[in-house]
Parts: C-alpha cells; sequence; structure tokens
C-alpha cells in the first residue's frame, strides 16, 4: 500500500481549536491524521490558564458537571463483555455514562472458540446506542472515540466487505497442530526472534493454516484478514486501518521493526495486500457511513482512532507505563505485563512482545484462564457468590492438599502448551468445594508468578505490581494471595475500566489535548505487602503443580 500526495486539509471545530486534520490517501481509503497549527490571540490566553495536561486528579471518576471538557467516548470490546465509557480530558470517568452488554461466545468439543461477526458488530452498536442515551447533552463535548478490542481475534471478510468467517477467538485450539507444523519448519526461536511471538494457536499464521487445511472452500472467500476492531470499523466507515498495536498480537508483526515479517506472512500463505493497511501513529478514520451518521449524528463527524490492543491499554489506563510497573490483570484471562518506551527489545524466553505504539514495547505473559477460573468451579459446584470472600478467607494457603493445573483453554506463558487441559489431583472424602475452588485461585497465581519470574531481565529496579480487572479487584482475597505467591507488594488500582481508559488517555494525546498520558496519574486503592511466611508455604504448592504439569502435559502431543 503507498500513501498518495493528494491531501485535503479540514479544520476542526471549536472543541478542537489548535488542531489542524488533514485526510489523505491509503490505496482507495480515505485517512486523516493530526497537526498542530499555532493557535490564535485568543486562544493563547485561554490555554496558559487553562493547560488541559497539567490538570492532576487523584479519583478515578468524575460527576457530569466537574468532568473536564473536551470528552472521549471510550468503546472495550471484550471476550464477555462489550462496555462504553466517557472519560474527561483527565482521564476520569464520568458517571453516569456508561453502558455494558454481556455476551458469550460458543465453545466446541474440539476446542473452538468463536463469535457470529455481525452479531457482535450488533451488540457493540447497540451498546453505543445505550451509552448515547445515558450521556445526554454531553455527547456535544465529545470531541473523539477511542477503542480497544481483545488482542489476537481473526475473522476473514469478502470482497463485499462482509464477515465470511466467525470471528475466531485467542483461545481458540483448534489449529495447535499447525502450530506445532510452523514451530517444526521455521523453528520456534526464530520465530519468537522475529516477531515477539511464539508459534501458537493463538495467533494468525496458525489459524490461517489451519483453515487453509480444514475449510479450504470457506478460505478462498476471504479477501482481507484482520481483527475484530478493524470489521467494526470497517463496517462504520466503509474502510478501516490496522493499528501497529493490533497488528502486534497478530504472530505476523515484527515489533522492533514494526512492519509485517515477509517469512512469515509467506508461511501462512497471505501477503500484506490481505491484511488492512497499518495506520502511522496520530492516524484516524473519520466519516462515517450515512447509516451511521443517522444512527449516530454526534459521533458522525468526529475521529475514530484505530483499535488498539486491550493489553497494551490496560497498561496504560493504569499508569504500568515505566519497567519498574508491572501490570497484573485478571479479567476473563489474565496477563502480566511490562510497558516502556523502547525502539528495540530483546523479549526474554517464554513471554512475548507487543506494541502499544511504535514508541512503546510492552513484554509480558498472558494466562489463557484466571477469573473464568474462578467462575467456572463456582458454577460448577453451585456456590453462592454471597459469602465466598469470607469462606475463602477462613481457609490456609494451601492446606486443602489439592494440585490444580488451570487450562481449560490450553496454556499459553510460559509453556505455550496449547494441548493442556484442566486437571485436579488429592482430592478426598473429606474435600470441599470451597476447597476446590480456593485451590484454583491459587493455582492462576501459580501460574502469575512464573510469569514475573521470567520478566526479571526486562524489569526496573524496585518494581512494583499494579493489579486491575474485576476478577481480582473485586476480591481482597485474591488480591493478597498474588503478593503473597509472588513475594511481592501488590497495589490495586483504583481505576475500574484500566483498558478503556488507556484509549480514552491515547486519543486525547493523539489529538493534542494531552502532551503526554504520561502526565496523568493513575490513582491506586490498597496495597497488599506478602507475608512470607505464607510465601513460603505456596512455595510448596507451586513445585507441585509443576510435578504435575510435567507429568501431565507433554507440548504438542497429539500432532
Amino acid at each position: 500500500m503507498k500513501y498518495s500526495s493528494a491531501d485535503q486539509p479540514s479544520r476542526a471545530d471549536s472543541r478542537r481549536p489548535s488542531l489542524l486534520l488533514r485526510q489523505h490517501k491509503v490505496g482507495d481509503q480515505v485517512v486523516g491524521y493530526v497537526e498542530q497549527r499555532p493557535p490564535a490571540k485568543d486562544e493563547k490566553r485561554r490555554r496558559a490558564t487553562e493547560p488541559l495536561m497539567d490538570g492532576k486528579s487523584d479519583s478515578a471518576s468524575t460527576g457530569p458537571g466537574e468532568a473536564r471538557r473536551p470528552l472521549v467516548l471510550a468503546l472495550d470490546v471484550g471476550t464477555s463483555s462489550v462496555r462504553a465509557l466517557v472519560y474527561d480530558a483527565v482521564g476520569r470517568a464520568v458517571e453516569g455514562a456508561e453502558s455494558r452488554t454481556a455476551y458469550e461466545m460458543k465453545t466446541t468439543p474440539d476446542g473452538g472458540v468463536e463469535a457470529d461477526a455481525d452479531k457482535l458488530l450488533d451488540l457493540t452498536c447497540r451498546t453505543v446506542d445505550t451509552l448515547i442515551q445515558a450521556a445526554g447533552g454531553m455527547v456535544r463535548d465529545i470531541c473523539a472515540v477511542g477503542s480497544c478490542t481483545f488482542w489476537h481475534s481473526l475473522v476473514g471478510v469478502d470482497v463485499e466487505g462482509r464477515a465470511a468467517t466467525p470471528v475466531f477467538n485467542w483461545n481458540d485450539t483448534r489449529s495447535r497442530c499447525d502450530a506445532a507444523g510452523l514451530a517444526e519448519r521455521l523453528g520456534a526461536d526464530w520465530i519468537h526472534a522475529q516477531t515477539g511471538a511464539l508459534p501458537h494457536s493463538s495467533y494468525f499464521p496458525a489459524k490461517l493454516l489451519w483453515l487453509v487445511r480444514t475449510r479450504p472452500n470457506l478460505y478462498r472467500r476471504v479477501v482481507r484478514w484482520m481483527s475484530f476492531g478493524e470489521y467494526l470499523h470497517l463496517r462504520i466507515f466503509g474502510r478501516t486501518l490496522c493499528s501497529v498495536s493490533m497488528a502486534s498480537g497478530t504472530g505476523l508483526l515484527n515489533p522492533n521493526t514494526c512492519s509485517w515479517n515477509e517469512e512469515m506472512l509467506k508461511e501462512s500463505g497471505i501477503s500484506a495486500d490481505h491484511l488492512s493497511p497499518l495506520a502511522a501513529d496520530h492516524e484516524f478514520l473519520t466519516g462515517v457511513t450515512a447509516e451511521y451518521a443517522g444512527r449516530w449524528p454526534a459521533l458522525a463527524r468526529l475521529p475514530w482512532l484505530p483499535a488498539l490492543g486491550d493489553g497494551a491499554c490496560s497498561n496504560i489506563g493504569s499508569g504500568c507505563v515505566e519497567r519498574d510497573r508491572v501490570a497484573l490483570m485478571v479479567g476473563t484471562s489474565g496477563a502480566m505485563r511490562i510497558c516502556w518506551q523502547a525502539d528495540k527489545v530483546e523479549t526474554p524466553r517464554g513471554l512475548w512482545c507487543y506494541r502499544a505504539d511504535r514508541r512503546y514495547a510492552l513484554v509480558g505473559g498472558a494466562l489463557s484462564n484466571a477469573g473464568d477460573v474462578y467462575a467456572w468451579w463456582r458454577n460448577a459446584l453451585q456456590l453462592e457468590e454471597d459469602g465466598m470472600e469470607p469462606a475463602l478467607a477462613s481457609l490456609e494457603p494451601d492446606g486443602h492438599g489439592l494440585t490444580v493445573l488451570p487450562f481449560f483453554s490450553g496454556e499459553r506463558s510460559t509453556g505455550w502448551a496449547d494441548n493442556a487441559r484442566a486437571a485436579v489431583t488429592g482430592m478426598s472424602l473429606d474435600t470441599r468445594p470451597i476447597d476446590i475452588v480456593r485451590a484454583a485461585m491459587e493455582a492462576v497465581a501459580y501460574r502469575f508468578a512464573a510469569i514475573y519470574e521470567q520478566m526479571s531481565a526486562v524489569l526496573g529496579r524496585s518494581a512494583r505490581i499494579v493489579a486491575s480487572g474485576g476478577g481480582i479487584l473485586h476480591s481482597p482475597v485474591w488480591t493478597q494471595m498474588m503478593a503473597d505467591v509472588i513475594g511481592a507488594p501488590v497495589l490495586a488500582s483504583a481505576v475500574a475500566e484500566a483498558s478503556s481508559r488507556g484509549a480514552a488517555l491515547l486519543a486525547l494525546e493523539s489529538l493534542g489535548f494531552l502532551t503526554d498520558f504520561r502526565a496523568v496519574p493513575a490513582p491506586a486503592a490498597a496495597v497488599y505487602d506478602p507475608d512470607p511466611p505464607k510465601t513460603e508455604i505456596y512455595g510448596r504448592g507451586r513445585r507441585r503443580q509443576e510435578a504435575l504439569y510435567n507429568l501431565l502435559i507433554s507440548p504438542r502431543s497429539g500432532c
């Protein structure tokens, strides 16, 4: 794809007084980027007395009347819900301006996890409808739309711009044998060095090869492969862009050059023409189709930033943008990441390297199952949520005699055994349901501890862990358990929705309303210090888990 030189400048409205918005073509697509223009005399005076970037707040939310203008609509499409929120100019969620819609993906006995692309599109748009209604008159103060979606999703689009395939989720493991074949042909270490990713069913290469092998007729209908976030914008704008952040989670991008890896493209059977154009930093889409202009007139002329990876936005939203700040996130899945400014990164063994943008690298590990481990066991054992916390708190660390492997959807970090499955050993007639839930939560904490140890090569001195995500922030017992298992203090973030907040901050920075998103603090609610004797007890549990892992899990078995 080549950029044309046909720039067509258009000025922002009065809510964006310092911006010059330029449009140009990428192939046949109209896209835009932001330039600063010198402010007029009255603007110089106003900005000198009301500098937006200097606003500091130790609060994660604010009322509509106190919200600092301009506002940003942030859209966060996760694997179990879609959320839309409004943030003010200093990253505070505006109370009452929020919408959330839960959904479930389809699972299959052979390891499939997928969603109907157009049903998810409709659900996402209905979530925006509800948000606009809840925001009321505040929508007039919205200056941009930022979005983040779950990394590693894959959807194939036909020549009409419609989804030809379902959205294949990152925890769909049906391509695990194809991932094994990639490792044999190219070498796992070479793939890791070139893409920051491992040969694994989470990523595009294995899924594309699986589709060629098992669904060739469906594969041939596809003219472009993309993430769900790109498909969302394709339908809203009739055109789309792929952010470097989203591209870095495909297993096809070199995170050090921020360009597609030609060897991986060739091995996957595609070229760059089969993917969305890579967006430049601060590039955006504008000019929604007539259908959506009628549906959302207040958003029709606003800049929409290309979808970013939700994990990168979570780090930014929780304030973890230096090497001494480790983001620990427990949602449906789990992740532990550091994010810092770096042109080139050597990725530690067993971990991955993605991008927030061309400036910020992201290194860490991910768990395919985290918060959903707790939810699965509580539902399977028919335990009521009320009373769970005190019941869990009453149990001694590793006092149940159980050993758990929490791999319902295979393993990612640190062993990357996508054939792994969950297991429990050590049950007796005395084992109670609450013991199993406690053991499962400890098992997830053990996997985080393994990631933390692998990250030691890239961590800054005196690194601090910041916890975010509903899976952990709603459970002080689990947060304390993480601190005890890892053996390091854990700060519980006061930011309820770190990913959407990160998307909002990046939008504000891209449009010039923030000089640097790091200037906006992320409040913390509490600090959980480790208890050394408990750390020692949990160490014994970790060793049992590793022994069970080595006994039951053989990488790539069955392929």
